[in-house]
């Protein structure tokens, strides 16, 4: 099952890509010409999020650098107790839906102290799988195209990353068979 699982996993991008080209070729679509044209316009774009990134990265930054997250996980501990959520995944878990980057240095952090193959290190790599970075996406594609109001898509966000935290804690004690059926 898991040497399959790698196969496909190994050649999903590659396929993915041809089919592109292929269906490109089909259409009698321009490929390169399409290409450059769509970097041409992605570069605009990516001028126009550089100061929304950049007040994310300073907000991060300033939230891991003045223990607010230290603080936030001691302040959580009885409901993270009570959720099965584990101490050490929690800060992950937390900013996951704000920063990739920092949840994926805590994922490391979890790998070098525990080990990648530990269940701590699997449910490490399940949270940051299943859940996406939500403020980076509201930040960059509503503020690509000026959209200023997203309360309601920022509320649905954070619940499907919440409920990631919490399938990601079910699924991997499932799997390596410490819940039973």
């Amino acid at each position: 099952m898991q040497q399959a699982i790698s196969a496909i996993s190994e050649w999903m991008l590659p396929l993915l890509v041809g089919v592109i080209l292929l269906h490109g070729i089909v259409k009698r679509v321009p490929i390169y010409s399409a290409f450059v044209d769509g970097a041409k316009g992605g570069f605009g774009t990516a001028v126009r999020l550089i100061p929304h990134l950049i007040a994310m990265v300073v907000a991060v930054s300033v939230f891991r650098a003045s223990g607010a997250m230290d603080l936030l996980v001691k302040c959580l501990h009885p409901v993270l107790n009570w959720l099965h959520i584990p101490a050490e995944v929690a800060p992950m878990g937390i900013l996951r839906p704000i920063s990739g980057q920092g949840s994926l240095a805590m994922m490391i952090d979890i790998f070098q102290k525990h080990g990648p193959d530990s269940w701590l290190g699997m449910l490490a790599s399940t949270m940051q799988a299943s859940s996406d970075t939500t403020l980076y996406i509201l930040t960059v594609y509503f503020g690509s195209v000026g959209i200023s109001r997203f309360r309601y898509a920022l509320k649905v966000g954070l619940l499907s990353d919440f409920i990631s935290v919490l399938a990601s804690v079910f699924a991997v004690s499932l799997f390596s068979g410490m819940i039973h059926f």
